[in-house]
């Protein structure tokens, strides 16, 4: 981390995140692979959503909808995707900790995705949450078990003696997400004579914003809100152990239960974006480590700013790509792979005198 940095203030940057969200979600609605709409008939459109106004012409009314859904759900894993790597990186007291790479978002597509397969068999129609009572609540479930399962066996197989190895635990996570791809390829192979659920489970692979609906936002957004419930009990303690273990625990500090508490918050956050919008990663290690850069490592405001910075990276990348590249738009874990590869790449070069070190 940078020393002697000016750092900014973290009420401004939130001021400021809060107020370009929603610009960011009107601009979401007016643009698409359409074309653009004009700001004051976006804006009639989304207030006859809420019954506020009267409706659009119906084929254009439910165009701005799916725009308008498909913004809220980038917004959501972006925020989502960014608590989650802000709670790993806490835990694990590593800038260079994230969902994606210890295992949480492959843990959290693999519960997703055999959640799909157990509600019928096959259930392509599932992925689009037709079945909105039962796919709902399944599939998130099986998202946020096969998350905090794989991050509870990174976590225990990086342990010496009762303290987690960073090392360690960046190599059991990529053993670990091996073992998921290796999964996750078989129940394609096995399926593939299924066209129709074959591209499905693709579309997951390489996550999609597309054709989402007010279920998607709030499974994705009320799953996040509950993750966060844990910030004013932990927060504190987090901070404490960025320390050691041993400083934080002779400080009053309950190490493991702070562990296990961010490991499931975080598992949730993960999982409900995966359930929602399939594999898109390297946000939880990008934007975490960005806002720490510019406000400091108080979790505090840490981790309230990485919803509030996530949300906007994500929902500003996903209209800025479409209002560029029009129907060709990439699929959002194709984007973040081509942003966050080279971003994960300079992360690990700027600290490399630290990873020399593990």
């Amino acid at each position: 981390m940078i020393t002697g940095q000016r750092r900014l203030s973290p009420a401004l940057l939130g001021a400021a995140l809060l107020l370009a969200l929603p610009v960011l979600v009107f601009l979401g609605v007016r643009v698409g692979a359409t074309g653009v709409h004009d700001s004051a008939y976006s804006w009639r459109g989304v207030l006859a959503v809420f019954g506020l106004g009267e409706e659009l012409p119906r084929l254009e009314q439910t165009i701005l909808e799916l725009r308008l859904w498909r913004s809220l759900v980038a917004a959501g894993v972006g925020a989502a995707m960014a608590y989650s790597g802000a709670l790993v990186q806490g835990v694990f007291r590593n800038g260079l900790a994230a969902p994606s790479i210890i295992g949480v978002t492959g843990g959290a597509s693999l519960g997703a995705t055999l959640a799909i397969l157990a509600l019928s068999g096959y259930g392509a129609a599932l992925v689009d949450l037709s079945d909105a009572g039962r796919a709902s609540f399944l599939i998130p479930l099986g998202g946020f078990f096969g998350a905090l399962g794989a991050t509870l066996l990174v976590s225990t197989l990086a342990l010496r003696g009762g303290r987690l190895s960073v090392s360690t635990m960046l190599l059991m996570g990529i053993a670990v997400n091996a073992a998921i791809a290796g999964l996750l390829s078989l129940i394609s192979w096995a399926v593939l004579s299924d066209w129709q659920v074959s591209q499905a489970l693709q579309a997951w692979t390489f996550g999609t914003f597309d054709d989402r609906s007010p279920q998607h936002v709030i499974t994705l957004w009320g799953g996040l809100a509950l993750a966060m419930l844990v910030i004013p009990r932990v927060a504190w303690e987090l901070d404490l152990l960025q320390g050691g273990e041993e400083d934080a625990d002779a400080l009053g500090v309950r190490s493991a239960r702070v562990r296990a508490v961010c490991i499931a918050a975080a598992a949730l956050a993960a999982a409900s974006a995966v359930a929602v919008a399939g594999q898109i990663a390297f946000i939880g290690l990008l934007v975490p480590h960005g806002l720490r850069l510019l406000v400091g490592s108080g979790h505090r405001a840490l981790l309230p700013l990485s919803v509030l910075g996530g949300a906007v990276f994500m929902l500003g990348i996903d209209t800025a790509q479409r209002a560029w590249l029009g129907d060709r738009a990439l699929q959002p874990g194709v984007i973040m792979a081509l942003v966050g590869g080279p971003g994960f790449l300079l992360l690990l070069i700027s600290n490399r005198k630290e990873v020399d070190e593990w």
